[in-house]
């Protein structure tokens, strides 16, 4: 059944905030092996590099898993698009003149920002964000993950 409301935030991005609403955490979330999925072979070449500058680091933080592939397979593609676009109109400029010699807007400026809230929307979901960074309060080999994952899998406080 669907849930109706705000979408829930993944319960290892809780855990590395801290829990800071002291809900419950969800015990039944499927946990995934912390394993980053392959690249997929489709992504574009820039895609690729922004794949491999991120996934280990989000593979430590416990944040990208198996499960994860076309989600953050979508987050580099919107980057590559997003780089390309910013980068046609340094080069080039935002507008161009018409035949009639009206001054219009290249499409990239749209390609640019349609592919940036993309991004913003992936980075939130994987603490990508310097407002979800500033809520992350666990390091990668902390005590506090051992004791929450004690307590997710029911023999905790």
């Amino acid at each position: 059944m669907a849930q109706r409301g705000r979408k829930p935030k993944p319960t290892a991005l809780k855990m590395l905030e801290g829990n800071p609403g002291g809900r419950p955490l969800n015990t039944k979330e499927p946990r995934p092996e912390k394993k980053a999925p392959r690249c997929p072979s489709w992504l574009e070449d820039e895609a690729k590099k922004e794949w491999k500058r991120m996934a280990k680091v989000l593979e430590q933080m416990g944040l990208l898993t198996e499960m994860d592939m076309a989600a953050f397979a979508g987050y580099c593609q919107a980057y590559a698009r997003w780089k390309e676009a910013e980068e046609f109109l340094t080069q080039h400029g935002s507008m161009v003149r018409t035949p009639n010699g009206y001054l219009q807007q290249v499409p990239q400026v749209s390609i640019a920002q349609t592919n940036m809230k993309i991004m913003l929307k992936f980075c939130e979901q994987f603490g990508l964000t310097p407002s979800a960074r500033s809520r992350i309060v666990g390091g990668e080999n902390s005590d506090e993950e051992d004791e929450m994952e004690k307590l997710l899998e029911g023999g905790g406080c």
